[in-house]
């Protein structure tokens, strides 16, 4: 019982729910900047706002078999590899779980890669829908960030 209750804390501890203007100022302070890629940091915003509420700990299974990680939620199929033996192309050449900590510079890495490939932010599904040709100064608002 002790063991459980330890893991179930160190599980809470490790996950973050960030608020929108302090998502946004950590962004931009790491790396993410005014257009990173071409991509403002509203663009990235709003991403991860319709991709996991700005949950690092934010896991959503796909009914390919794939699943998604973290607050980009970074797909297992081409960009991390879930350890479970499913086939993966792991372009972020990472553990999947390395994707669900509140130590988001290895999902920061690994989404700016995503944005490299030729698909950029179109890879995700939720910037498409919410994000792509939308007034986006709503995500950025109230931050005091120019």
């Amino acid at each position: 019982m002790r063991i459980l209750l330890v893991l179930l804390l160190v599980a809470v501890v490790s996950a973050k729910q960030y608020e929108r203007c302090e998502w946004a100022r950590y962004l931009k302070n790491n790396g993410i900047g005014l257009a990173y890629w071409g991509y403002s940091l509203a663009n990235w915003v709003c991403l991860t706002r319709h991709e996991s509420n700005f949950n690092t700990d934010a896991i959503n299974h796909n009914t390919d078999g794939s699943t998604d990680y973290g607050i980009f939620q970074i797909n297992s199929r081409w960009w991390c590899d879930k350890g479970d033996g499913t086939p993966t192309a792991n372009g972020c050449n990472i553990k999947c779980s390395s994707l669900l900590s509140d130590d988001v510079s290895v999902a920061i890495n690994c989404a700016k890669r995503v944005v490299r490939d030729p698909n950029g932010m179109s890879a995700w599904v939720a910037w498409r829908k919410y994000c792509e040709n939308q007034d986006l100064s709503p995500y950025l608002a109230g931050c005091g960030l120019v």
